[in-house]
């Protein structure tokens, strides 16, 4: 099945005045038009391909490479405002149809905008989305936390940034986390820092340094990152049935691990317990 939207390794079919007919395996066929024949091809070849519709809504095949490709995202110029909604380039001839039921934000020529590439079943036709939330979905994750994560970066918010993880979920980049210029758009790579109960992701940028520690400290810290204060009312003076009874380990392991986290410097020790720095 030849797809639309996406790059194509096809058979060189025939060679045809208006260019080449390319088929896969089943036996369908495409044509290559002749600015994009290659100098040299073989009957039979195999050649990379981006398929599309043109501007008569036919399947083509070119070697141009476009800006997006369907069901992902990327930050696109609005070339123009119709009636009918707006036209972003894509690298492509045929400008891609954003429509206004699709805009986050009415679009305007010459902005740049986030959006999502994907096949309209009704139409059949590829079209752009800005509303690039409604295709992401927290529901059932695919990472774990400290995992790393390719991130792109979708819209600022009044705790932070928001940023697309792996093409598939919907993280937030705190305010307090962020210590270099990102702008919409941006491809980073990042770290899930913490998995919140309703299956909200805290997202870093930069590794999250106590995964190099002993498991033990580890659990000393995701108890400090669950509390509101960042505080557990424990430390090395504690009684050991209290230590037991909260992290089900030893005082012997519970003074290592909280030695190594302050050596780190990523908690206090006071006398009424443990802070998280």
């Amino acid at each position: 099945m030849i797809k639309i939207g996406e790059y194509n390794i096809l058979d060189i079919l025939r060679e045809t005045d208006q260019g080449l007919y390319l088929a896969d395996k089943d036996g369908n066929e495409v044509l290559l038009p002749n600015r994009y024949v290659p100098e040299s091809f073989q009957i039979w070849d195999e050649i990379e391909v981006f398929v599309y519709l043109d501007n008569e809504e036919r399947p083509v095949a070119v070697t141009d490479e476009p800006y997006i490709t369907r069901d992902d995202f990327a930050l696109l110029r609005c070339n123009q405002v119709t009636n009918h909604g707006a036209f972003l380039d894509w690298g492509m001839v045929k400008e891609l149809f954003c429509p206004f039921k699709e805009q986050a934000f009415k679009m305007k020529a010459g902005g740049w905008y986030l959006v999502y590439c994907y096949l309209d079943e009704e139409t059949d036709r590829l079209v752009a989305s800005s509303k690039t939330n409604r295709f992401l979905d927290n529901k059932v994750l695919t990472i774990q936390q400290f995992e790393e994560v390719d991130l792109i970066v979708s819209h600022p918010s009044e705790l932070g940034m928001n940023v697309i993880v792996n093409k598939q979920h919907l993280g937030l980049i705190f305010s307090e986390d962020i210590f270099k210029d990102i702008s919409v758009g941006d491809r980073l790579k990042g770290y899930v820092k913490k998995i919140r109960h309703d299956n909200k992701l805290d997202i870093v940028l930069g590794k999250i340094g106590y995964r190099k520690i002993e498991p033990n400290a580890e659990i000393i810290m995701q108890h400090l990152e669950d509390t509101r204060d960042g505080y557990l009312a424990l430390n090395d003076k504690s009684n050991p049935e209290a230590i037991k009874r909260e992290l089900q380990m030893s005082k012997k392991t519970f003074k290592k691990a909280i030695g190594t986290l302050y050596k780190q410097k990523l908690i206090t020790i006071k006398d009424d317990g443990i802070y998280l720095n």
